[in-house]
């Protein structure tokens, strides 16, 4: 996470805004801001080096690298390409996954595909965005709701009686899309003197919209999840959901009919960091030991496109 703290009461010196407002609306109190000029890659590469320290092996050893962000330092090259070079991970190859809040999901099930296949040993896989550099500092719509981070994964075959990725859904629709978007940068709207007067470069949305889209999705791929794998609520040992708002969170939990004690939730202090946040609730979780060898973890996420999924998973740390 970056250094910089941003608390609500500071946005309300430049936004039409409260910290009550914010906090009830949302669960946030604060969220960590990089400085300006910082890229994705510069956090990812931290989030990367720490993973690869508390694995004790070398990047080289690598083969490939995912990173899920709508936040890429450019482009192209891709941020996977960046990153491969700031580690030093000279032996792997990598993409960029464009999944919005759901791009994590989306990167760690492609991940499990890789391994599973026997096509890659260890595939890092990381979630990273500066959601700082595509919002609009005036509108308190928005502004107030994200922050930057990074989290990474390492996946690996399981070894001999061990389990990892259990299962996974995956879904889109596009029709939703315009309920929440940038609209310029693209080939559609390529940058100009217009598109930058107009705030086109900014993440556009339609909050009641995304809140009640995000608690029926989150919830059906949750529970269809427990179903098929034959599994009650009381089974999961933890729930790391997508931190987009708190009340989202509630009314997912409630539908699924999970013990709140297994939720994590740590919006308040991070806010919605997009792909990263569901890496950041794991690496807090097993920091926190509420994580043993062995347990069901289930996550579940929701995002632009409309993307959403949930993946069941088995830990084995």
């Amino acid at each position: 996470m970056p250094a910089n703290v941003v608390a609500n009461t500071d946005l309300e010196k430049s936004l039409d805004t409260s910290d009550e407002w914010i906090r009830t609306r949302t669960g946030i109190r604060q969220r960590h801001v990089v400085d300006r000029g910082v890229p994705t890659s510069d956090l990812a590469a931290v989030a990367s080096c720490n993973l690869l320290r508390q694995r004790g092996i070398l990047a080289s050893e690598i083969d490939c690298i995912i990173v899920a962000t709508v936040t890429p330092d450019m482009l192209f090259p891709s941020t996977a390409c960046v990153l491969q070079e700031k580690i030093g991970a000279r032996n792997a190859w990598g993409f960029d996954l464009s999944g919005a809040c759901t791009g994590f999901v989306y990167a760690l099930a492609s991940a499990a595909q890789f391994v599973h296949c026997g096509a890659q040993k260890k595939v890092l896989v990381v979630g990273a965005d500066v959601m700082t550099s595509i919002l609009n500092p005036k509108d308190p719509n928005t502004y107030v709701l994200f922050g930057d981070g990074a989290g990474a994964v390492l996946v690996e075959p399981a070894g001999p009686g061990e389990e990892g990725v259990l299962d996974f859904i995956l879904r889109a629709d596009g029709s939703a899309g315009k309920y929440l978007y940038m609209p310029a940068g693209g080939s559609l709207n390529p940058a100009s003197h217009e598109t930058v007067e107009k705030n086109m470069h900014f993440v556009h949305q339609d909050g009641r919209a995304v809140f009640k889209y995000a608690v029926q999705g989150m919830a059906e791929v949750s529970s269809e999840i427990l179903r098929r794998n034959n599994l009650r609520p009381s089974d999961i040992a933890l729930y790391v959901p997508h931190q987009a708002n708190s009340r989202i969170i509630d009314a997912a939990v409630e539908r699924i009919g999970l013990d709140k004690s297994k939720v994590v939730l740590n919006i308040d202090r991070f806010a919605n960091t997009t792909a990263a946040t569901i890496p950041i609730g794991l690496h807090e979780a097993y920091s926190q030991k509420r994580l043993r060898r062995g347990d069901l973890v289930l996550i579940a996420s929701f995002g632009a496109g409309f993307t959403w999924g949930s993946l069941l998973l088995r830990w084995s740390l």
